[in-house]
């Protein structure tokens, strides 16, 4: 594996020069999407205008990511941002009847709660299940659903502090009482194996940018096949047509798959990059890739407690992503200080993030901690 990795790594440029701890927020860019960006750049000059081509590379992309998440193709919904996934499955859930209840975590990225805050308007009751200390616990949600439950909205990994949500226990909780629920993976993708038919989850969004490894612009949206008959969301879009090349303005016919969730031109550039960057993932396996990330995030974990400094993310690594925290009383400071020795990580709240991937080794883990040693007063 070691020599696997290491010739892989190779494809990062940045590491010529940076070590890179920042895929939480973007993955580093590899030769294979920059190539993959300028086949694109290659494909518009030749052919001007090769929709039927660029239609094929969305449905490419589709077929991928279906790969990642053993999802069926008819199941899953291309779209430009996680938010545009939640927003077209929020459009179409009825929130005038007694079962409107939408059950989040405080771990959710803001866009979450934003979202289903913004139902409010169409009849929705939101519900917070709070933070025990970096920790939600399965238990916490038991009393939060109930039969008025419609959604019950969790993260996979919290994006503040790399704590894993009880998935599983959660998704049995909610089913128990007739709720649905809708698991954001943005921050798990690529770092894990996920099974959705194994989860047995309703639905599943993330996007590429992170650990995916190419840009902003493109997310996905899973919706388990048999809830696709009762969903018809008003969010939509001549994509979302069952026929895209009808042009018929006079009607709506939506598809009968998750493309129903889909809206306009689909972001073709991210199509080509999203390709590749899957394409890389793959080539490794998302076991090996949790493996190696376990060993780089153990070490990490292990530096710090030894230095004293104040661990945010859980120790037990069956609670936590690929996303270690490290409390700082002067972060953005500590940030700009990394950055200043070619170190690259990220901050959310007062906690410094730090986010390997399979491209990390344990000289970068060397590199930071000697770093950080040498900064600890804005540590502890």
């Amino acid at each position: 594996m070691t020599s696997d990795l290491s010739s892989l790594r190779q494809r990062f440029p940045i590491f010529q020069h940076k070590v890179y701890l920042n895929s939480c927020s973007q993955g580093a860019l590899s030769s294979d999407v920059r190539a993959a960006y300028e086949q694109l750049f290659q494909d518009w000059i030749e052919f001007g205008s090769p929709w039927e081509q660029w239609v094929e590379r969305l449905e490419a992309a589709r077929h991928a990511f279906c790969g990642l998440i053993n999802a069926d193709a008819d199941e899953v919904a291309v779209t430009t941002s996680v938010s545009a996934s939640i927003s077209a499955l929020a459009s179409a859930l009825d929130f005038s009847g007694e079962r409107n209840k939408v059950v989040v975590s405080d771990f959710e990225f803001p866009t979450v709660g934003q979202i289903w805050h913004a139902q409010e308007k169409r009849g929705a009751q939101v519900v917070h299940v709070g933070a025990a200390g970096n920790t939600v616990a399965a238990e916490q949600f038991a009393d939060a659903i109930d039969e008025r439950t419609r959604l019950v909205s969790i993260t996979h990994v919290c994006y503040r502090n790399g704590s894993m949500l009880d998935v599983p226990a959660i998704i049995d909780l909610a089913h128990a009482k007739g709720a649905k629920v809708l698991l954001d993976s943005y921050q798990a993708l690529g770092t894990m194996p996920i099974d959705v038919k194994a989860l047995n989850v309703d639905f599943l969004v993330g996007g590429v940018l992170k650990y995916l490894l190419a840009s902003s612009g493109l997310a996905y949206l899973y919706v388990r096949k048999d809830l696709l008959p009762s969903l018809d969301p008003t969010y939509t879009g001549w994509f979302a047509q069952a026929n895209i090349f009808a042009m018929d303005n006079n009607a709506h016919a939506p598809s009968p798959t998750a493309r129903r969730f889909e809206t306009g031109s689909p972001p073709v550039p991210v199509t080509y990059a999203a390709q590749a960057g899957i394409n890389l993932i793959r080539t490794i396996g998302l076991g090996r890739i949790q493996q190696h990330i376990g060993q780089i995030t153990g070490a990490i974990k292990e530096g710090a407690m030894r230095r004293g400094f104040n661990l945010v993310t859980p120790v037990d690594p069956s609670r936590h992503g690929a996303l270690i925290a490290l409390r700082s009383h002067k972060v953005d400071l500590l940030v700009k200080r990394l950055a200043a020795e070619q170190i690259v990580v990220s901050s959310r709240d007062n906690n410094l993030r730090i986010s390997p991937h399979f491209y990390n080794n344990m000289a970068d883990v060397n590199r930071l901690l000697d770093a950080l040693t040498r900064h600890k007063e804005l540590l502890v």
